[in-house]
């Protein structure tokens, strides 16, 4: 499975690659320990500039690769729009960038959508990681703390050929922070203390990176408290919640062509609710989904090496093993105690080899595999005995699911003259099992293998820096997940769903027709594309009530084919003196053809606008407006209803900072001003997960007050 660690050079393919040393920062911790260090030499990082035009990507072709040459739209968030956006989670990052939104449900529970596709349509990776596992609560995408993350790539279309199934939507990767080689010993980082208004949230943030010519490591802890935030209409009931960071990256060179790394990461979320899932019960009153405690952590080792041969080939081969631990209840209101609690560890162990090979020097081969094996055994216990309910009857939803995925692929680029030729192909094999699944019909099959062909072929022509076309044609798919198979039970968005381990693949068919460039002061990126979706995955709304719960039903089904249209575009405008002027525009039209009505869970058009000043040292402002139409466009028969219309609203953010310049020590000091919702807009997302007519509210007007020093 590609990933985004630094390579070794292609010196032959710099048609492919164009080399550049992807600038990382990281943060860092304790100045005393680095002047222990009396002949290190001080990184002097700068901020980046607002106006630099972004240009590599790793995620679109597996290795560092100018996003001109790329037959895709892509976009790259990096670590100063990272700091600027007061996010907390991935979610709330990606919220107004073109062609994405974010489904909702509390302030932990933000999952990312491309194109309208969600997070079961989209693969999410961490260092190049897959980070989705069957669990359909929350946002997985929250498991990463974004203070640890240096950059966010989001490749937008079908990317199967490089990562398999799941990715029909698109790719996210998520970069962390590591630190590079460096000649000389080398240590820098920061201190980053903030806090937030709306929600009384306080974030905090340290970390150390230590380099020479052979070693390189990096170390990071963070962790935020946030309570119930609050809205124009008033407080949001159990939206607060605490989260605990920590990780290390460690390089060493083997020799001059060869390097073995070390990922660890672990991370903690308490007292995560999903104020969108409470539904009214006969019996409990108002139960509401939750999730006390949620673990994730990800071991990982890899090496990377250049072998011998007139191909220049480069070899990388890593080992992971990622494990999701996770207490989800119902709670009851009236009773004030959990009503349903399941305990389940999703355990992840996988491996991937890729050899990247140049014929020539206008041609890059990259032939990889990948094996993973997932498996997950729910222990669930349910209170079932009215009036009382304190029975603990066990009842698992599904006794020892695992998942197996094997993939090969073939991926070839050519450079001819001014146009830039990429073509992949790849083959999968998923076998889901379970040794037992509760709440379908006996003797109902639980063994089900699924082969599959991926395959794209894009070409851009590179005229001149300021126009250059490109057409992609890519056919991609989607195996269910373990839950989708097998789990009838309550979910978060306060249905039962109920599995169907004969579910077919979905399958992508997709169509993007795109031009991007820059000229002088002004960049900007335009996009159009189409979907045919043959077999969608999705839960259908019964309108009856499970005997037990009370809860309405969901069925999940396949659909005969959906078809999503959109259009997307960026500007971006220097207008000198350190100051950018930007827009960003998305529109998306969903159809449901086998209900021959629109296709539910369709974000809505919208349009930001802003103006960025973000000189190296002094003040800095930012202000910026998102303006969201109406989505009156909803699914009725698919969801009985229950898809509200949606009114249009508009939001401003403001900022505005101020770096002093560097000590006579060499350390750097900022602070900063963020006021998210300047206008207290009372409104929610489309996506927003909760009672039809009563979808938790998005913040009010939210400062996030923030200190950073840097040595």
């Amino acid at each position: 499975m590609p990933t985004s660690s630094n390579r070794l050079p292609h010196p032959r393919v710099n048609f492919a690659l164009r080399r550049q040393t992807i600038p990382i920062s990281v943060l860092g911790v304790i100045a005393s320990v680095a002047a222990t260090h009396a002949n290190m030499v001080f990184a002097d990082a700068e901020p980046t500039s607002s106006y630099r035009m972004e240009t590599i990507t790793v995620t679109a072709s597996g290795h560092e690769a100018d996003v001109t040459n790329t037959p895709h739209a892509v976009t790259i968030i990096d670590r100063s729009a990272i700091e600027r956006s007061s996010a907390d989670n991935l979610g709330d990052l990606l919220r107004g960038e073109p062609g994405l939104a974010v489904a909702a449900d509390g302030a932990w529970g933000m999952n990312p959508v491309i194109r309208g596709l969600k997070k079961e349509q989209v693969v999410i990776m961490v260092d190049g990681i897959r980070l989705n596992s069957a669990q359909p609560y929350g946002a997985i995408a929250s498991l990463v703390d974004l203070n640890q993350v240096e950059r966010v790539e989001v490749v937008k279309g079908p990317a199967s050929v490089l990562y398999g199934s799941g990715a029909i939507g698109g790719v996210i990767n998520i970069v962390t922070q590591q630190a590079d080689f460096t000649e000389q010993p080398e240590a820098h980082g920061n201190i980053r203390v903030g806090g937030s208004s709306a929600d009384n949230g306080i974030r905090t943030a340290a970390g150390l990176a230590i380099s020479n010519a052979d070693h390189a490591l990096n170390l990071n802890l963070s962790a935020l408290d946030v309570d119930d935030y609050s809205t124009p209409a008033g407080d949001t009931e159990n939206s607060g919640y605490q989260q605990k960071s920590v990780a290390a990256k460690y390089r060493t060179r083997l020799s001059e062509v060869s390097t073995l790394s070390l990922n660890l990461q672990h991370q903690v979320d308490d007292d995560v609710w999903y104020p969108g899932s409470a539904k009214p019960h006969r019996a409990h009153g108002t139960q509401t989904i939750r999730s006390p405690q949620t673990k994730r952590s990800l071991y990982e080792v890899a090496f990377e090496t250049a072998l011998a041969g007139e191909s220049n080939p480069q070899l990388r081969i890593n080992l992971y093993q990622q494990d999701i631990d996770r207490t989800i209840a119902a709670f009851s209101d009236k009773l004030q105690r959990d009503v349903v609690r399941t305990d389940v560890s999703f355990s992840t162990v996988g491996s991937s080899l890729k050899l990247d090979m140049a014929p020539t020097e206008n041609h890059l081969l990259t032939l990889g595999a990948d094996l993973w094996k997932m498996t997950g055994d729910p222990d669930r216990y349910m209170d079932t005995n009215p009036p009382h309910f304190n029975n603990n009857l066990r009842n698992d939803p599904f006794d020892k699911g695992r998942i197996t995925s094997a993939g090969i692929y073939l991926q070839d680029e050519v450079m001819l003259d001014k146009w830039k030729i990429k073509a992949g192909v790849r083959y999968d094999r998923i076998t889901g099992k379970a040794d037992a699944a509760a709440g379908l019909p006996p003797q109902t099959p639980l063994t089900q293998t699924n082969n599959t062909f991926s395959w794209s072929l894009g070409t851009v022509y590179n005229h001149t820096s300021a126009l250059n076309p490109y057409v992609n044609l890519a056919r991609a798919y989607r195996a269910p997940d373990m839950r989708e198979r097998f789990e009838s039970s309550p979910r978060g968005d306060g249905f039962l769903h109920q599995g169907n381990p004969l579910l077919d693949p979905e399958e992508s068919t997709t169509l993007e027709v795109g031009i991007k460039g820059s000229l002088e002061r002004t960049r900007y990126t335009l996009a159009a594309y189409h979907s045919r979706i043959n077999d969608y995955i999705i839960g259908r709304v019964t309108g009856a009530k499970h005997v037990k719960t009370g809860l309405p039903i969901k069925v999940t089904e396949n659909l005969a084919e959906v078809t999503l249209t959109g259009i997307e575009a960026t500007l971006d405008h220097d207008l000198g003196n350190d100051l950018l002027a930007f827009a960003n525009f998305s529109y998306l039209r969903g159809e449901n053809k086998y209900d021959n009505e629109p296709l539910a869970g369709i974000p809505p058009a919208e349009l930001s606008l802003g103006l960025r000043s973000d000189p190296s040292h002094g003040w800095n402002w930012n202000i910026a407006a998102r303006i969201v139409a109406e989505q009156d466009r909803v699914g009725t028969q698919l969801t009985n209803g229950t898809e509200d219309t949606t009114s249009d609203f508009t939001t401003v953010d403001l900022g505005l900072g101020y770096r002093f310049a560097p000590t006579q020590g060499g350390y750097k000091n900022s602070i900063s001003l963020a006021v998210n919702n300047l206008l207290d807009e009372e409104y929610h997302e489309h996506l927003t997960t909760g009672l039809s007519g009563s979808e938790p509210l998005a913040p009010g007007i939210n400062a996030h007050l923030t200190w950073n020093m840097a040595f």
